[in-house]
Parts: C-alpha cells; sequence; structure tokens
C-alpha cells in the first residue's frame, strides 16, 4: 500500500490541511491513473451474495481540475466481466486471455475511461461507466520478433 493512504492523528494533534476541492467532471472519456486501492468487503445485498471487493482511485485530470474516482470492483463470478473489462482497460490483460488478477500491481496503472455522473443522497458524483481497451497495445504476432 503506498502512504497516500495517510497515517492515524493522534487526539490533540495539530491540522491544517482542507484537502482538494471538490471537482465534478462533465460525462465523457478521460484518460485515467490508479492512484491507490483498498481491499474491502461487500456485505451482499439484493444483487450480488457477500463477496470481496477491490476498491480503486483512479484519478482523472480536466479543465475543471483534479477528480478521485472511487471505483469498486467485486470479486465475484456474476461481475467478472467488468473485473476482465478492469484489467484490459489498464493493460494488464488481453481480452479472451485467462489471467490471475494482480491488484498489486494495479496502482501506477493507466488507461482511458468513460465517466459518468449519477446522484447520490441528493448530490451529483462521477463514476466510472465503461473501461475502454488500449489501443496502442502492441500486438503480438506469431514468428515475429
Amino acid at each position: 500500500m503506498s502512504n497516500e493512504l495517510g497515517r492515524e492523528l493522534g487526539w490533540d494533534e495539530e491540522i491544517e490541511n482542507d484537502g482538494p476541492d471538490f471537482v465534478l467532471l462533465p460525462a465523457g472519456d478521460y484518460d485515467f491513473e490508479v492512484v491507490n486501492f483498498e481491499r474491502s468487503r461487500h456485505n451482499g445485498s439484493e444483487k450480488l451474495p457477500p463477496c470481496n471487493k477491490a476498491i480503486v482511485h483512479i484519478r482523472i485530470e480536466g479543465k475543471e481540475g483534479v477528480s478521485i474516482i472511487r471505483h469498486q470492483l467485486f470479486l465475484h463470478t456474476i461481475t467478472e466481466g467488468m473485473l476482465c473489462a478492469f484489467f484490459v482497460g489498464i493493460g494488464q490483460r488481453q481480452r479472451g486471455e485467462r489471467i490471475t488478477m494482480n491488484f498489486n500491481q494495479v496502482v501506477g496503472s493507466k488507461g482511458r475511461c468513460k465517466v459518468g455522473i449519477r446522484k447520490y443522497e441528493g448530490k451529483d458524483y462521477n463514476e466510472v461507466k465503461k473501461f475502454y481497451e488500449p489501443t496502442n497495445q502492441p500486438t503480438f504476432k506469431p514468428g515475429t520478433f
């Protein structure tokens, strides 16, 4: 884990960092970088039983400023297609390829995604709608070096 998670504060410690301003990006396509991830647990819902989940922190720089989107990836067969799309989007998997997910190597990965806006408790937030397959990946051709 990186130090971006910070450290615990004592009860009587001084504070001063207001944190970044919240930036809502317009819906659209953006380049991104994974800057952190957390291991977590989904407690279950109507649509998905309890399972592990990864929360990836995706940094996007738009004209309006920098936004960090927290994107949840549920480790379950029901959502396997979304997991595959994420790993293709960051260049760690080719479409149709069988891989072992390696979340320890996602921080620093870059890609392109479609960002949308969702309303939650009366406020607008950005969300990742889709991860795009990289277009500049070298294509392996048998018999060539």
